[in-house]
């Protein structure tokens, strides 16, 4: 029986029956979010139901709630990731100060992931707290992260509570730790917590790139070439914030280069033009950001000197550096201004590397094509040929991350985790050193759920 302040509610003497429990029918959870959608209780009790009470109660033990006026969904911003129960309850006060159902059906998700590393280590940049090669993922922290950007000597990755933690490599104060020390377990920078986008440039003397979620851009670490976008070429060891506009949305940090979107879908570059990567025409270095035409930019990729967008009419578009054939032109010339590849409209998501490229198609393929020599073999196609143009890489058709290294490749397919190229030092965390011109699996989970990889630490989130 239904209970307010003073015990039963009663009009008269009968007691009122209070609503049944909702019933959740779906969650649907991001890393800190997630959607409840509920339906209404069969029996609405002595009265009607005023309003529902959606309640997730989180891993750490804190609880938030959302409030409904009606049956349908309810959306709930989360603070901790881990496992989270949501329950959903009926409030009726027809009768009475709040006579409230008892909660429903629970249903139990997961949101964060576990942090995986492996590859060189020289320089801490797993962040096992030591410096020893790894050549199978080693697990970093506990199951709170939501995103990793793994640089060439350094790594960056964000929290499901949006604060941001750096390792590895920090000459140039990479780390945005304030110094130069470099550092083998994750170190949180600053204690702010509002960090929403990520990405770590080459080589190892690098920089780093950030967006908040209030759209603010910030970089930090090394600026000898202008690449934090500060209009100035002195190197940052603690994050600054690149001109004062709201609406940045994704960043990519290549080799001594950067290049970030807006929600508009405009696109901006700075910093090392030598190989025209800033794509505007000239080998003039830039200190700030240039826009780069047009406001039709879905996805973009650094590499290390040359770069690679998706419109948002499906083509791909290729600037920079053409030794080996990276840009997909079918020859090896270099590009100061984009230039499409192909006439296909079905491109989705790309990943620049050192001096290949990787693709992902509307239909779910993979591309690759670059260089593929013996000794590297990143294009992925079981072949050691270089390759200036597209070329599908095996026949799976659920590709839905790649990452594109220094002579090694990163994939997810289906939830499962592939590597393949270059094997030095165990970089494709096989636990071998043998080198792979094809994908070959890391382990056996299919519950992969992002990449990332550059020059010698490579990475993955795994949800648990």
């Amino acid at each position: 029986m239904a209970k307010g302040p003073g015990g039963i509610i009663s009009g008269g003497f009968q007691p009122l029956k209070a609503p049944d429990a909702p019933t959740i029918d779906s969650v649907s959870a991001g890393v800190l979010s997630a959607d409840v959608t509920f339906s209404a209780p069969a029996d609405t009790g002595a009265g009607s139901v005023d309003s529902y009470v959606i309640t997730a109660k989180q891993s750490d033990g804190t609880s938030v709630s959302q409030t409904a006026s009606a049956a349908g969904t309810a959306s709930l911003t989360l603070t901790a990731g881990g496992t989270t129960t949501f329950a959903a309850q009926a409030i009726s006060n027809a009768f009475g100060p709040g006579a409230f159902s008892g909660f429903g059906n629970s249903t139990s998700v997961f949101s964060g992931n576990q942090l995986y590393m492996w590859g060189v280590n020289n320089n801490g940049s797993i962040g096992d707290n030591t410096t020893v090669n790894a050549s199978s993922p080693v697990q970093v922290g506990g199951t709170v992260w939501s995103q990793l950007a793994a640089a060439d000597s350094h790594t960056i990755a964000i929290q499901t509570n949006n604060s941001i933690w750096a390792w590895g490599r920090n000459a140039t104060g990479q780390l945005g730790q304030d110094d130069t020390t470099f550092k083998s377990s994750p170190v949180q920078i600053g204690a702010l917590t509002n960090w929403s986008k990520i990405s770590g440039g080459r080589p190892s003397n690098s920089h780093s790139l950030s967006v908040k979620t209030d759209g603010t851009l910030w970089g930090w670490g090394a600026n000898s070439n202008g690449q934090l976008g500060d209009n100035s070429t002195i190197n940052a060891s603690s994050p600054i914030q690149i001109g004062s506009a709201t609406n940045w949305n994704t960043v990519s940090a290549g080799g001594r280069f950067s290049l970030a979107t807006t929600t508009d879908n405009e696109l901006y570059l700075w910093g090392r033009n030598l190989n025209g990567e800033i794509g505007d025409g000239t080998t003039v270095a830039r200190s700030s950001p240039v826009q780069l035409g047009g406001t039709d930019w879905s996805a973009v990729s650094a590499g290390y000197s040359h770069c690679l967008a998706v419109k948002t009419n499906g083509t791909l578009w290729s600037w920079g550096v053409g030794s080996f054939g990276p840009l997909g032109q079918n020859d090896t010339i270099k590009r100061s201004s984009p230039v499409q590849v192909g006439a296909l409209t079905n491109w989705l998501h790309v990943s620049g590397g050192t001096f290949h490229s990787l693709a992902i198609k509307t239909d779910g393929t993979l591309w690759g094509w670059g260089r593929n020599t013996a000794a590297s073999s990143a294009v992925g196609d079981g072949t050691v040929i270089n390759r200036s143009s597209p070329v599908q890489i095996g026949a799976l058709t659920n590709w839905t991350d790649i990452a594109a290294g220094n002579e090694t490749s990163l994939g997810i397919e289906s939830g499962k985790l592939y590597a393949w190229g270059y094997n030095g030092a165990g970089k494709l965390g096989d636990g071998t050193v043998i080198s792979r011109s094809s994908p070959v699996q890391i382990g056996a989970s299919s519950n992969w759920s992002q990449v990332s990889g550059s020059e010698r630490t490579l990475g993955a989130l795994l949800k648990a």
